[in-house]
């Protein structure tokens, strides 16, 4: 089953496991210890951020080593884009409204 992005990012724990490997990689018991999740949780959400893209595993001795993967981050990045120049418009006329009160 394959799920899109926004599915796959509604999950709060899955959002957390994103935002743990923003930064380095870590192992499924690394995951475990920072996120106070179970093991067996942990590797559910794990399995689907791999299914989906988010994340990539590689094996270092008896261990997964999870690291993210940008790359479905940055389609949901594409897909926010046109409201981010909308709201930063609404900002720049609230600033130009703002700026004029001042005067």
């Amino acid at each position: 089953m394959s799920l899109d992005s926004f599915t796959v990012l509604a999950e709060p724990t899955r959002r957390r496991i994103l935002d743990q490997l923003r930064d380095a990689e870590h192992s499924v018991g690394q995951l475990v210890d920072n996120l106070g999740v179970s093991q067996p949780a942990v590797s559910k959400h794990l399995r689907v951020l791999r299914d989906a893209g988010f994340v990539s595993c590689r094996i270092a001795a008896r261990q997964r080593i999870y690291r993210l993967n940008p790359g479905p981050l940055r389609a949901v990045d594409g897909w926010l884009a046109p409201y981010r120049r909308l709201w930063d418009r609404h900002l720049d006329a609230l600033e130009q409204h703002l700026d004029s009160q001042e005067q």
